[in-house]
């Protein structure tokens, strides 16, 4: 599975997560297709991120402006979940790289305003991560 696809099907188990509070192994299961087997980086993405919650969330709260925690769409947070969890925990993949995966990701799936949201947040959190 290419890593694309690996962050798009995070992104999805993610969402499930939040939203629906399903166990992870669960939602990882209901985005894989019929006979797809369960890649090694979006494994490291759900479980790393899931693991590294409670830091990853507070760096976000403390790089937003203007805006609450609470009223980041389901969407974009878990965009922004998975793009501090690489940008921390994940030295190997470039800062500028996991940049334009979220901010596509954010435009795929999130709202209007979702690509520009993200890539303003993660703009602020690099500048403390780098």
């Amino acid at each position: 599975m290419k890593r694309r696809i690996a962050r798009e099907k995070a992104l999805q188990s993610l969402f499930q997560i939040d939203v629906s509070q399903l166990e992870r192994d669960e939602a990882i299961g209901h985005v894989l297709e019929e006979g797809e087997e369960r890649d090694s980086f979006l494994i490291q993405l759900v479980e790393g991120t899931i693991e590294h919650l409670e830091d990853i969330d507070s760096i976000i709260r403390e790089h937003l402006e203007n805006w609450s925690f609470d009223r980041i769409g389901n969407i974009d947070r878990s965009v922004l979940r998975i793009a501090v969890y690489e940008m921390k925990y994940l030295e190997e993949i470039p800062i500028n790289v996991t940049f334009n995966e979220a901010i596509d990701l954010a435009k795929i799936f999130g709202g209007d305003e979702s690509g520009r949201f993200v890539n303003a947040v993660l703009s602020k959190i690099s500048k403390t991560i780098q």
